[in-house]
C-alpha cells in the first residue's frame, strides 16, 4: 500500500477489512472518488483461515484482504496505509488527520474500523489467541469438533458459549473463574447438556509441544483441555470521532460497545456511516462485508440526491433557463405575454 493519498474524496473509508472494502468496491463501481484508509490491524489476523464464508472459506484472512484491495483498485479505487487520529467538520463534508500528521477532506465518511478484543488477564492465553483459545463456534467451532473444550467464564454470554460448543463436542466444561457458579436455569441447562462445572480461579495455561494441555487452577488443579472458548470485551476503535460528538455505546448484549447505526450504516452525524463490527459486534466476515456494500450503495444515494439538487438549484438561477425566461416573460409583458 504505497499510493499516494490525494487531498479530497468523494469517500474517505477508515478502516480496510471486509467492511471497508465492499463498501469502497461499491463506491467505486459507481465512479466515486474514494480511498480506504488502512491501518493493518485486523482483528482476525491471527486466525489460519476465514470460516463459514460462501466460496472463501478457509482462506486466509491475509489472502481475502489483498484480493479485496485489489478489487477495489481495478475500479480507481485507492488503499492506501494509515491510521485515522481525529475528524472533524468542514465545510464541504470533513477533514480527517492521520497520525502522521497528513490530512485529507471528505465529503462523506465510511466507517468500518472494527473492534479490540479486550481478552481476560489470564497467564498465557493472549498467545493462543486466534488458535486453540477462540470464541465463536461459527468461526472456529468446526476446527475443534469432538476435542476437549473449556468454556471460561466472564461474562453475560459465557453460558450460553458452553451450549454452542456443546453441539461440537461431547466434552465440554465450564470454568467459573472469578464468576459465581451458575445456579437456577442456567445450571439446570448445563447439567442437561452433561456440561462440568469447575470453581475457583484460572491461573494460567498449560501448553505442551506449541499446543494447549490444560487449564491450571490456582490451587494446582490442572484440567487436561485441547480448546478454551473465553468471551472477550468488545471495544471499537472510534475514539477519533470524539470531535464529532460520535461515540461508542454499551452494547445491549453487554459483551462490550458499539457505535450506534441504523439498518443502512447511517449514524446519528449527517455524513457519517459505520458497518461492520463497530457497528455490529457479532458480524461475521461476509455479515460484515454485506453491510459494507449496503453502505456503499447508501452513501452513492445519498450524494446522488445531493448532486441532483445542486443541479436544479443551479439551472434555476441559470440567465437563460426556462424558469428564468419565464419570470423575465412577466416581469417585461405581464398579461399580454400569452403568443410570445
Amino acid at each position: 500500500m504505497t499510493e499516494r493519498l490525494g487531498d479530497g474524496y468523494d469517500v474517505v473509508v477508515v478502516g480496510g477489512g471486509a467492511a471497508g472494502l465492499n463498501g469502497a468496491l461499491m463506491l467505486a463501481r459507481s465512479r466515486r472518488s474514494v480511498v480506504v484508509l488502512d491501518a493493518g490491524s485486523p482483528r482476525n489476523a491471527p486466525a489460519e483461515g476465514v470460516h463459514g464464508l460462501l466460496a472463501r472459506d478457509g482462506m486466509p484472512p491475509a489472502e481475502l484482504l489483498e484480493r479485496g484491495r485489489a478489487e477495489v483498485r481495478r475500479y480507481g479505487g485507492q488503499v492506501v496505509a494509515g491510521t485515522v487520529a481525529e475528524v472533524a467538520r468542514d465545510s464541504g463534508g470533513f477533514i480527517v488527520g492521520l497520525a502522521d500528521g497528513r490530512t485529507v477532506r471528505a465529503r462523506r465518511l465510511l466507517v468500518a474500523t472494527g473492534l479490540v478484543d479486550e481478552l481476560p488477564d489470564v497467564p498465557g492465553l493472549r498467545e493462543r489467541w486466534g488458535r486453540d483459545v477462540l470464541h465463536c463456534p461459527y468461526c472456529h467451532g468446526w476446527e475443534v469438533r469432538d476435542q476437549a473444550v473449556g468454556v471460561l467464564a466472564g461474562g453475560p454470554m459465557s453460558v450460553h458459549q458452553a451450549l454452542l460448543f456443546r453441539q461440537l463436542s461431547d466434552d465440554v466444561t465450564f470454568f467459573c473463574h472469578t464468576a459465581p457458579r451458575p445456579s437456577g436455569e442456567q445450571a439446570e441447562q448445563l447439567a442437561a447438556r452433561g456440561v462440568r462445572v469447575v470453581e475457583g480461579e484460572v491461573a494460567a495455561l498449560e501448553v505442551a509441544g506449541d499446543r494447549l494441555a490444560g487449564v491450571r487452577l490456582a490451587d494446582g488443579t490442572v484440567v487436561a483441555r485441547e480448546a478454551l472458548v473465553v468471551g472477550p470485551r468488545m471495544a471499537v476503535r472510534a475514539g477519533f470521532l470524539a470531535g464529532l460528538g460520535l461515540r461508542p455505546a454499551e452494547h445491549p448484549s453487554g459483551a462490550g460497545e458499539y457505535l450506534p447505526s441504523d439498518a443502512a450504516g447511517r449514524t446519528d452525524v449527517p455524513g457519517v456511516w459505520a458497518a461492520g463490527n463497530v457497528t455490529d459486534p457479532s458480524a461475521q466476515v461476509g455479515a460484515a462485508a454485506a453491510a459494507g456494500a449496503m453502505a456503499g450503495a447508501q452513501i452513492n444515494a445519498d450524494l446522488v440526491a445531493e448532486e441532483t439538487r445542486d443541479a436544479v438549484d443551479a439551472a434555476r438561477r441559470a440567465p437563460f433557463s426556462a424558469e428564468s425566461e419565464a419570470r423575465a416573460c412577466e416581469a417585461v409583458a405581464g398579461d399580454g405575454r400569452h403568443g410570445f
